[in-house]
């Protein structure tokens, strides 16, 4: 079986060459991510141009996700090496941004000494070491440190959300995306996400014209705005580290099914991020846990699952891609897509939306529901945004889906969708003949063979509206 649930690798010091990046997307990796909170601006637009020369030299699509640094509170950065907080030591927090120790920690918020108070837990680097607030002075307050760990670099400091100031997007965000989507990026990741106020004050066009927007929940607020925020993007990431920063570890697991499944009912793909193969960092295989981590994300309904630090600074980008490829697709394996397919249409049942929202919500089950009982070979998609893909991955079909498209970032954003794979479709077509035009192209690629039966789904020119309205099974 054909992996169908797709990989996110990071872009970074250890997985910039062209060279690195190549054999990243030839061991699996489907979009590339660019850490924009990292680097100046060229050198985002530098590793864009990069990831494109990629995309030209192994002749298929390449998503490229901009991710948005947000209101993002880092401490000073610590010496070289960095510095290990041992558990139970007392240290003193303070403002600043020129250096930390293992005794000292500056912190680059100035609204530090008023928005954390005695009993604050403040966390360092995704959670990796954990200090609680014992006393506040004039100009620094003192912590005990409940779990240690070493600090390199300039650490994310996570400051609770419902507290932190500054607004999201920030403006440095938007003024970083304005840039990307110049270059044209095809997805842009939005931090810190408290509520869909935030989604809608990126103010892109909506994709494909635009970027396809990525809601990061990652804030006790966003949990409890879910559905709106759903709503508003384009798609979403389970950010874990900050996430189980905001709200209790034993309630993470839970809190991923939750969210997982309420995107995929709502046609948006959903990626489950942070830590999942972080010992490939420096070891040459994960852990026991992490390959579960990733086994039972897939089992969940993640659309993606991410790679960060893992490629970005690991000691084999490519091994850790490969990996989760080879983790991934076994469970893809054991999916229950049944059972999926099942709670999804449960999850449906009484939602209200558009007309057209419910005339493709009902044609893609149907397509759903005829590809399986008819025994056919594939699901043919014709689209110009990509929701009807989307809105046919939310099933889970064994069958693979191809996704016909005339826009270039269409099927660029196509590549973070469960199950589909990216074709391009010649623009300016008569409508009556983009059916038999992508049958032929499905053809001439190998995906399909003389005697299959395909599903066909596509738009219709008899519609008034955008909707999905029309399917054909189609025997070749």
């Amino acid at each position: 079986m054909t992996r169908r649930t797709k990989i996110i690798a990071t872009m970074g010091p250890a997985s910039e060459s062209e060279g690195v990046l190549k054999d990243m997307v030839e061991a699996g990796a489907d979009v590339i991510r660019i850490n924009l909170s990292h680097g100046g601006l060229d050198d985002a637009v530098d590793r864009y141009r990069r990831v494109r020369r990629v995309e030209d030299a192994v002749g298929r699509p390449i998503g490229i996700l901009a991710d948005l640094p947000g209101p993002k509170v880092r401490a000073g950065s610590f010496p070289e090496g960095g510095a290990v907080l041992h558990s139970e030591a007392t240290v003193s927090i303070r403002v600043g941004n020129e250096g930390s120790t293992d005794s000292v920690v500056e912190v680059d918020y100035e609204s530090l000494m008023t928005d954390l108070h005695v009993g604050d837990r403040i966390s360092f680097g995704d959670g990796g070491v954990v200090v609680e607030v014992t006393d506040a002075g004039a100009d620094s307050l003192r912590g005990r440190v409940l779990h240690g760990g070493l600090l390199q670099g300039r650490p994310g400091v996570h400051i609770p959300s419902e507290r932190l100031r500054m607004p999201t997007p920030t403006p440095h965000d938007l003024e970083l995306l304005d840039a990307m989507v110049n270059e044209g990026v095809d997805m842009a990741a939005v931090s810190f996400v408290r509520s869909a106020h935030d989604i809608r004050r990126v103010g892109t066009e909506p994709h494909p014209a635009g970027p396809m927007i990525i809601a990061k929940i990652e804030t006790r607020a966003a949990v409890e705005n879910l559905d709106g925020i759903i709503e508003a993007a384009g798609a979403v990431m389970v950010a874990r580290g900050d996430l189980g920063s905001e709200l209790p570890l034993e309630e993470l697991p839970h809190l991923q099914k939750r969210i997982l499944h309420r995107c995929i009912a709502l046609g948006r793909p959903a990626i489950t991020a942070t830590q999942m193969l972080e010992s490939m960092v420096s070891a040459p295989s994960p852990t026991r846990a992490e390959t579960s981590d990733i086994a039972n994300a897939v089992f969940d309904g993640s659309s993606a699952v991410m790679l960060s630090g893992e490629t970005a600074i690991g000691h084999d980008p490519t091994l850790a891609v490969a990996t989760m490829a080879r983790i991934a697709r076994r469970a893809d394996e054991e999916f229950d897509d049944d059972a999926w397919a099942e709670k999804v249409e449960r999850l449906n049942k009484g939602r209200e939306g558009s007309t057209d929202d419910i005339v493709t919500n009902s044609m893609s089950f149907a397509a759903f529901r005829a590809a399986s009982e008819a025994g056919a070979s594939s699901i043919i998609c014709i689209t110009r945004t990509g929701f009807t893909v989307r809105a046919i991955a939310r099933f889970r079909p064994r069958v693979p889906i191809l996704g016909f498209t005339t826009d270039e970032r269409t099927r660029r954003q196509l590549t973070l969708s469960w199950g589909a794979t990216p074709m391009a479709m010649p623009g300016g077509l008569d409508p009556a003949r983009q059916v038999s035009t992508a049958v032929e192209l499905a053809q001439a690629a190998g995906q399909v063979r003389s005697g299959d039966l395909v599903a066909v789904l596509s738009g219709s020119p008899d519609y008034k509206g955008v909707a999905t309205d029309s399917l054909r099974l189609v025997h070749i």
